[in-house]
C-alpha cells in the first residue's frame, strides 16, 4: 500500500523499492494499491519546503513507483491477498493519516482502518517499515511496533519522539536496531511485522536488508 511518491510527502522510495525487491526474491505475486485521495501538500524535495499552489493525488503519484500497475485502495479484500505490507514515508503520517499534524489524536483514512482492521481479523500478516508502524499502532490495540529506538542519540535516531506516541497510542514499543540480526519485530499474536527502516540515520544497504527482514518474516507468517 503505497501513499505518495517521494520521502516528504509520499512513500519513501528505496523503502518500497526494496519491499518489492525483497517479495519478489520471495517468489511473491504482488498488487499495489493507494488512496485515491488529495495529498495533505507538496514538497520539493530540493528544498524541503512546500510547493506552493500545487496539487497532487495519492494514487496518480504512487503509480509512479508502481510503473502505473496500481488500483485504488479501495479495491483491496483480504479474500484476494495473503499479506498486506505499509512502507514507509511521510505519506504514511500525511496521506494515510494525520500522525504528521494531530500525533497520538491522529486519525487513520477509512479505507487504510478498513484494510488493517480486516486483514488481522482474518488473521492474515502486515508488515510495515519507518514511520507507518504508527498505522497499526493506531487502529489495532495492543499491538506490539518497533520504529528503532527511544532517544535520538545524537541524531542517529531523528524521529525518536515517535516511540512515545506510539505508547500513548496504547500499543507497545519494542527497542530495535537496523544493523544487526534481527532487525525487525514480530508480534506474534497479532501478526505485525515492523522494522525501523530510514528512522535511522544509517547506510542504505542496512535498511534494505532489515526491510528484508520484515518480508522474509511477513511471507513465513502466511504459512505459504
Amino acid at each position: 500500500v503505497l501513499s505518495g511518491c517521494g520521502v516528504y510527502d509520499g512513500t519513501e522510495i528505496h523503502e518500497a523499492s526494496a519491499v518489492l525487491v525483497h517479495l519478489s526474491r520471495g517468489g511473491a505475486e504482488v498488487q499495489m494499491y493507494a488512496p485515491d485521495v488529495p495529498q495533505m501538500h507538496v514538497i520539493d524535495h530540493s528544498k524541503g519546503q512546500p510547493a506552493g499552489g500545487e496539487s497532487r493525488n495519492v494514487l496518480v503519484e504512487s503509480a509512479r513507483i508502481a510503473r502505473g500497475k496500481i488500483s485504488s485502495l479501495a479495491k483491496l479484500t483480504t479474500a484476494d491477498h495473503d499479506a498486506v505490507i505499509f512502507p514507509g514515508g511521510f505519506g504514511a503520517a500525511k496521506n494515510l493519516s494525520t500522525f504528521a499534524v494531530d500525533g497520538k489524536d491522529c486519525k487513520v483514512n477509512r479505507e487504510v482502518e478498513r484494510v488493517l482492521k480486516d486483514f488481522h481479523k482474518a488473521g492474515k500478516p502486515i508488515g510495515l517499515c519507518c514511520i507507518s508502524p504508527v498505522l497499526a499502532a493506531k487502529v489495532l490495540s495492543g499491538a506490539e511496533v518497533t520504529v528503532g529506538h527511544e532517544e535520538e542519540e545524537g541524531g542517529k535516531w531523528p524521529y525518536a519522539g515517535t516511540a512515545g506516541a506510539i505508547k500513548e497510542l496504547g500499543a507497545k514499543h519494542c527497542v530495535k536496531e537496523v544493523t544487526i540480526s534481527f532487525p525487525a519485530h514480530v508480534d506474534t499474536k497479532n501478526k505485525v511485522v515492523t522494522t525501523p527502516a530510514f528512522m535511522c540515520e544509517t547506510a542504505l544497504h542496512h535498511i534494505f536488508d532489515g526491510i528484508g527482514a520484515m518480508v522474509k518474516n511477513v511471507l513465513k507468517l502466511t504459512g505459504k
